[in-house]
């Protein structure tokens, strides 16, 4: 494999940008090297996502620009990640210039597997496993900014909401060597990273050796003051109150958490698998509220699961005036083959009505971004800065604790810099300041 060269392209979650780090590591091992396009490469890796239809629907679409490539040289392509768990060895029949499909579980024989398929052998390789968590590979950084990174604390789910294919496609839930976790955040710190995220499916039931996430949170805020500590992502029925006091203790661990609602309506969350009502959820917003007033929530949600009726979907619109959400990714629900929903629900609301119900929480969630932004005016925070503004060299943006972004007029401030700006106006997705 000495001198190849390999270009990864990744769709999806934050989980699979850290997969292409550890898969960029494994490869360098070998002798591989990483470029920068599809024509320089020997060997093109499309790192895949499935939660959505239209996520996959990408993928074959890319592919199927890919053959124009191949029919002017040779290229191996691979298919990695979820979507090739999903679909296994059926993805090489019907995309044919597909070389080898690789699951999230079986990266570290990726150089074998590329070896075999040079040699004229395509390969499927999609075994999940109970216990690789890849702990003991050091991730190439992607990002190229030198400030941000993730680290992936677990990997797997077994919460089995029943929309959802990640734990048909990443396998049971494992939690990585907690040791090993905080040695990562302290070579990210003294290469001079400012900021990590814990990257989980549900953080909150990260468990090794009888220490819990927020155990796990305040070993990693130790590793200095000035290295910030974000997660991804809680689940609701798993927020602890251990963990919200240690969030509030420690000043570098971020005022921000990331906590998926998917329906207001205790029928939908029940058919969902959620395991939790919206009483419960109100209760955990309550007692962030109660620890950190000044955290910030965003949200995932669901419009139009399988039975969602007017009813359903007002009590969605009812909780997000309740909570006042920051930030929301909010969808259509998408049928996907192989969950309990697929199995033994009907997608029966129509596309227009969700199409609809999703315009209406876009709307409300857009006002209520733009109420709560226009409190922040007048207030100064720590902000992280991250680099210049797409709109203006002579600004530059960067994040406070509660993830909001800042853009800002330069002045003397650079990448990696902490500078304190105060918020002066704002528009429903950004707030504008000056540096004090």
């Amino acid at each position: 494999m000495t001198g190849k060269k390999v270009y990864i392209e990744t769709y999806g979650c934050q989980m699979n940008f850290a997969d292409s780090e550890v898969i960029t590591s494994i490869l360098n091992g070998v002798g591989c090297e990483r470029c920068d396009s599809v024509e320089e490469a020997d060997y093109v890796l499309i790192n895949t996502c499935a939660i959505r239809d239209n996520a996959e629907q990408r993928i074959h679409h890319r592919l199927r620009d890919l053959r124009a490539v191949q029919q002017r040289r040779r290229l191996y392509v691979g298919v990695l990640g979820c979507m090739a768990e999903r679909l296994k060895q059926r993805l090489m029949v019907e995309e044919d210039n597909v070389s080898f499909v690789v699951g999230p579980d079986a990266y570290r024989r990726l150089p074998e597997i590329m070896t075999r398929v040079a040699e004229g052998v395509k390969v499927a390789e999609t075994e999940l496993s109970e216990s690789e968590t890849y702990a003991d590979i050091v991730p190439v950084r992607l990002d190229g900014n030198g400030i941000s990174a993730y680290i992936s604390i677990m990997r797997g789910c077994q919460n089995y909401c029943a929309y959802c294919v990640v734990p048909y496609t990443r396998g049971r839930e494992r939690s990585r060597d907690a040791e090993s976790i905080v040695r990562e955040a302290r070579g990210l710190y003294e290469a001079g990273y400012k900021e990590v995220t814990l990257l989980g499916q549900n953080v909150n039931s990260y468990r090794w050796n009888g220490v819990s996430f927020a155990q796990l949170m305040a070993m990693v805020a130790e590793v200095s003051p000035q290295l910030r500590v974000r997660f991804a992502t809680s689940h609701p029925k798993d927020l602890s109150d251990e963990l919200l006091a240690t969030m509030a203790a420690y000043p570098n661990i971020c005022k921000c958490i990331h906590l998926p609602l998917q329906s207001g309506s205790n029928r939908m969350l029940k058919l969902m698998n959620r395991r939790y009502t919206a009483e419960w959820y109100m209760d955990r917003i309550a007692a962030v509220r109660r620890f950190m007033p000044n955290c910030s929530i965003t949200t995932d949600v669901i419009a139009g699961f399988c039975g969602e009726e007017e009813a359903d979907h007002q009590a969605t619109l009812e909780m997000f005036r309740e909570v006042g959400y920051d930030y929301a990714y909010m969808f259509k629900f998408s049928m996907r083959p192989d969950t309990y929903a697929a199995k033994h629900l009907k997608d029966d609301v129509p596309d227009e009505v969700k199409g609809r119900r999703l315009e209406e929480i876009i709307k409300l969630q857009g006002e209520i971004a733009l109420e709560n932004n226009r409190r922040e005016v007048g207030k100064i925070y720590e902000v992280l800065v991250e680099g210049t503004s797409h709109r203006s060299k002579e600004q530059l943006f960067g994040r406070n604790s509660q993830n909001k972004v800042i853009v800002f007029d330069r002045g003397d401030a650079k990448a990696g810099d902490y500078v304190m700006v105060e918020v002066t106006d704002c528009t429903a997705a950004t707030l504008i300041g000056r540096l004090v």
